[in-house]
């Protein structure tokens, strides 16, 4: 199985120190990154040791709904780069309908458009229970629906309640779990009631799930192999088909020492998950985000 120069990263912030020709939204200020810089060429310097890695692109809050630099990385080069943006479901002002944000984004090659679940986002929005209630959302799942596009959600356990109302109300829209879901090692041990809860999931179709960032689920430190048992669970019950590894490369966890972690993290999957054959390592490395991300 030669996997170089084939290995798509499912999910990564970028941002450029350069303001002026992207310039941030309101209220941000370069202070606010999490590193002076993270481009595509950040990422790269360290990535490129297990060969060309394509990107999904994950809009930054600081950009607010200026998808710009995201868009323009992606036009530079539709075969490395795909998107995720950010449309709000939500808003005290009139904006434009968020399922024809979506199609207008989409034209530019942003596949998936991000949620945060109810726990993750300001609670002056409210509804912890039916947070999904609004008809923005409603809008989101219909236009995911009908044009094969994802929503991503930033979630914790708790929320599924409600997002599986969605799920049965839509189930041909492409749901996205991001950082499976939150579900933690706590203390040394699985919560088993948050993997199952993960794995119930699997009875929608159109669900997938994010593998990663394995540098903040368990111990944090490589080679990663005390993640084993929950990865074994997580395929066992989505099937490779619908799990795709991320990095989360420029997120808020980040990794200690790049290069070793980066190269560990994809040799968890590669060399040490020996319950996985050499046809769901591909699956889950390449196939799954390539088949949603850059199909067509």
């Amino acid at each position: 199985m030669n996997l170089k120069d084939r290995i798509i990263d499912a999910h990564i912030h970028v941002w450029t120190p350069d303001t002026e020709r992207y310039p941030l939204a309101p209220g941000f200020t370069p202070d606010d990154f999490w590193l002076p810089s993270f481009t595509p060429d950040d990422h790269f310097a360290y990535s490129r040791r297990v060969g060309k890695v394509r990107l999904n692109l994950v809009q930054m809050t600081w950009y607010g709904l200026d998808h710009s630099y995201i868009l323009d990385l992606i036009a530079s080069d539709p075969d490395t780069y795909t998107g995720t943006g950010i449309v709000p479901g939500i808003c005290d002002v009139s904006l434009a309908d968020p399922g024809k944000s979506m199609l207008t984004l989409a034209d530019g090659g942003i596949r998936a458009f991000r949620v945060r679940g109810a726990h993750a986002r300001p609670t002056a929005l409210g509804r912890q229970s039916r947070w999904l209630d609004y008809p923005g959302y409603e809008s989101m799942f219909r236009t995911g629906a009908e044009h094969d596009l994802a929503l991503s959600f930033l979630m914790g356990i708790q929320d599924l309640p409600d997002l599986i109302r969605m799920c049965r109300r839509f189930p041909q829209t492409p749901v996205i779990l991001d950082h499976l879901c939150g579900v933690r090692l706590r203390d040394g041990v699985w919560p088993e009631n948050e993997v199952r809860a993960l794995c119930r999931m699997a009875r929608y179709p159109r669900v997938m799930v994010k593998l990663g960032p394995f540098q903040a689920l368990g111990a944090g430190t490589a080679p990663y192999t005390d993640l084993l048992p929950l990865i074994e669970r997580v395929v066992a019950a989505f099937g490779p088909e619908r799990v795709m590894w991320e990095s989360d490369s420029g997120g808020p966890i980040k990794m200690k020492h790049p290069k070793r972690d980066y190269a560990a993290a994809i040799a968890l999957i590669r060399d040490h998950a020996n319950f996985l054959s050499a046809g769901d390592k591909e699956q889950i490395l390449v196939k799954t985000a390539e088949d949603f991300f850059f199909k067509g």
